[in-house]
This record gives C-alpha cells, structure tokens and sequence, in this order.
C-alpha cells in the first residue's frame, strides 16, 4: 500500500497480527530486506514494513533537507497514526537503527520496545559531524555522477562488509539485486540528508529512554561493539548481544540466530 505523509508517498507492507513490529531498513536497503524473518515473526506480531525514503518503492524527494531524520520520524508517527497503531515495538538496522533511537527519543509513548542492530546514537563531536558531512557529500555527487552499478562495487568493497564476502554466493547475489534496485538520486539525497554527519547526537539523551531496549552487534564489527557497550551504559533497561563470527548485518550472515533473538528478546518484554 501506499501512504502519502507530507508530500510523500510511502510504501508500506503489513502482515500478521499481534503486537506492531515496525522494520526500518538500513541505507541502500529496503523492506525486502526484512523477507527472511516474515514467516516466523507473523506469527506472533503485527509486521509493519516500509521503504524510506530514497530507497524501494517510498518516493525520493529532490530536496535532500526532505530526508532529514527527524521529519522521517515524524512522518513514521503519522504513518503509525493513519494505521492506528497507538504504540509499536521498533526494530532497525544501522539506518534504521539511527531512525528508531530518534523516534524512541522523541516519542517514546508511541514505543513498547526497541531493537537496535548495528545503529548508533550520532557522532560525539562538531568536528566528527563536519567531516562526515563533507564525505557523504563527495560520496553522494558519486553515486549520481557514477550510477548505481559502480556505486554497489564500491559499497560492497567497503571494510565494514568484508565479513559478507564469505557468504553463499546466492545471498550475495540477493543483496545485489536489492541494492541495484535503488536509485541514484534517492541514495544520494538519503546521505545528504539523513546521513549521520547530519544526525543531531542523542547521547545525552539516551537515558531518558524508559523501555526495554536489546542494543546488537556483531563481535567482528568492531566499531559498533564499541558503540553498543557504550550505549549500554545510558539505557537504564538494556540489554546487550554481542553476536559471534558475525559483521555489521547480522540479519543477513546468521539469520537464524538473529530471528530467534528478537523473538526471545520481544516474548520477554
């Protein structure tokens, strides 16, 4: 279905019933990316899926400050209001991990839970903000002056995926397709307005979070490990998995234990 939200046309699935789960994807991904984990997790909940914008079947702006974090949260509230859905248990990934800590911060009575996978709270400092704006700028002028293809030869070369380098060539091929299937203006305005350089930080903020919230990573991505254990720090009920021989998407390297996790983690609640 398609729900317009300021301007907006978002694409939006839902399937199951129960409690709401609401997916948000990570960057250059889409709600396909959630496809693994349908049977299993609608069984017992109310699967809200969508594409954010810039990326599946969701609209792509032309204005990059359309993307900006906190008027896609804002825009998720009202999408949740025109499904009637009062409150939601929020799972995202990197991304989408970023979009749910800002919901959560921001309308934290609209949330039962949140799963954090591979997200951060924002950079720390000014000078970390600025640097990062100025390259996903360049990176951006490259994905439209390059093209999609070449754009996911590089993306997929980046250290932070090298542990997917060893997956079934299938999957490999499945993440391809999906990424392919994006467009050049709608990753490029995404990092332009949405990219973490332009994240207003929600490290001080952290411990005002009152639900549950299961923060994971995987123990080869270092960086985010680091950032987890930190967060854990904040979060007055938090709890935290480090999961082994797994990289950044551990949804997609060891999808079995990733379901099952957030399932044990959600029935617990």
């Amino acid at each position: 279905m398609k729900i317009n939200i300021n301007s907006v046309r978002y694409h939006i699935d839902i399937a199951g019933q129960g409690e709401p789960l609401l997916l948000l994807h990570g960057f250059t991904g889409s709600m396909e990316n959630w496809q693994p984990f349908l049977h299993e997790w609608s069984s017992a909940y109310r699967l809200v899926r969508l594409d954010l914008p810039g990326h599946g079947k969701s609209d792509l702006p032309v204005e990059p400050s359309r993307y900006a974090i906190e008027k896609i949260a804002a825009d998720i509230k009202k999408i949740l209001e025109e499904l009637r859905i009062t409150k939601t248990h929020i799972l995202g990934y990197s991304m989408g991990g970023r979009l749910a800590l800002t919901f959560a911060v921001k309308y934290p009575e609209h949330v039962l839970s949140l799963i954090v996978e591979s997200g951060s709270p924002g950079l720390e400092t000014r000078r970390e903000r600025i640097d990062r704006i100025k390259h996903d700028e360049l990176l951006a002028d490259f994905i439209v002056a390059a093209g999609m293809e070449a754009f996911v030869d590089y993306w997929e070369n980046q250290p932070l995926f090298k542990t997917q380098h060893s997956l079934p060539a299938g999957t490999r091929d499945s993440i391809r397709s999906q990424r392919l299937n994006n467009y050049p203006l709608g990753l490029a305005n995404s990092l332009r307005g949405m990219g973490s350089g332009k994240q207003p930080p929600l490290w001080n903020s952290l411990q005002l979070l009152q639900m549950p919230v299961f923060l994971i990573a995987g123990d080869k991505d270092e960086k985010f490990c680091r950032i987890a254990e930190k967060m854990s720090k904040n979060i007055r009920n938090v709890k935290i998995a480090l999961v082994p021989a797994s990289g950044h998407a551990i949804h997609v390297e060891h999808p079995e234990i990733f379901g099952k996790m957030v399932m044990n983690f959600l029935k617990n609640v």
